[in-house]
């Protein structure tokens, strides 16, 4: 007789695949890798997906759903399209959700109020919540691909990073360690309503982060502390609209105030594991040319 472990992967027992939306981004893309490493299907969410799916067009949801009983759901930042979503889901037979979200969705102050990113994941938190489905809310720190995949990258290859975040410090935490965390919700049985909350173990200042980089690439790399409204001017000159400029430094704000340095055991409760370090994902980062300019 054979023994199943409990919170072992119960979807392997089913052909349904498990939707991913922002299937091809920095954590659902990996989250896609490590199911399908486990050999659970996927379904690939995305404009480019087979069948299509369109956050903005509701037209292709339902194809996107179609024989889906779990959900990771990584939200359309900027439109309040979650609540929806996950009413068609559960229409549709959807049993399971895992959502992702982020940090300080819950902590009065940490955004702006009419911030677009804290709007979307308020929203979303209570809609699953209140959903009647089986879920789990994975909150974030800041990811470390933000300086090898993101917004920060091209600051990075250009040498000089310009922000206004103060010498405030953020537990940067390891996109890959978000995607175990969602395929464990996923695929086991014992994270049910649970909240967790993930950073890598270490807070770092931008100082200490593009030193690591520097270090890590033999590339120099500055960090460059403005004032908000600096910040603001600088991207508005660039051609920004100033509305857009506004919500960049409002999610740089949370730093400078010192409200990203706490650290988070989220990954070890999921996962029974220490988060990767910074320096690890730097030195891999760094290693598969994450910082090599195209020839």
């Amino acid at each position: 007789m054979v023994t199943v472990p409990s919170g072992s992967f119960s979807c392997h027992m089913t052909e349904h695949p498990i939707l991913i939306t922002g299937g091809t981004g920095k954590v659902g893309g990996r989250a896609a890798a490590q199911l399908r490493a486990k050999g659970v299907a996927v379904r690939v969410g995305s404009r480019s997906g087979e069948p299509r799916f369109d956050w903005e067009d509701e037209s292709t949801w339902d194809a996107a759903l179609a024989g889906v009983q779990k959900v990771f759901l990584v939200p359309h930042d900027g439109a309040l399209l979650t609540r929806p979503f996950v009413r068609r889901a559960k229409e549709l037979g959807v049993e399971r959700v895992v959502l992702l979200s982020g940090r300080g969705a819950d902590v009065p102050g940490y955004a702006s109020e009419d911030g677009i990113a804290g709007k979307t994941h308020i929203d979303g938190e209570d809609a699953v919540r209140t959903s009647g489905l089986d879920f789990t809310v994975v909150r974030p720190a800041w990811f470390a691909q933000n300086f090898s995949e993101g917004f920060f990258r091209d600051a990075v290859l250009a040498g000089e990073l310009r922000l206004p975040a103060g010498d405030g410090a953020a537990g940067f935490v390891d996109a890959e360690d978000i995607a175990a965390v969602a395929v464990a919700a996923l695929t086991e049985d014992t994270h049910s309503g649970r909240t967790y909350e993930l950073s890598g173990p270490s807070a770092l200042t931008l100082t200490e982060v593009v030193e690591l980089i520097s270090q890590a690439t033999g590339r120099t790399v500055r960090y460059v502390s403005l004032s908000e409204e600096d910040f603001i001017a600088e991207l508005v000159a660039e051609g920004w609209p100033k509305a857009d400029a506004q919500d960049y430094a409002d999610s740089i704000g949370p730093i400078r105030r010192n409200m990203d340095s706490h650290l988070s055991d989220g990954v070890q409760t999921a996962l029974g594991r220490p988060p990767r370090p910074f320096s690890q994902f730097v030195t891999e980062a760094g290693a598969a040319g994450a910082w090599r300019e195209a020839e």
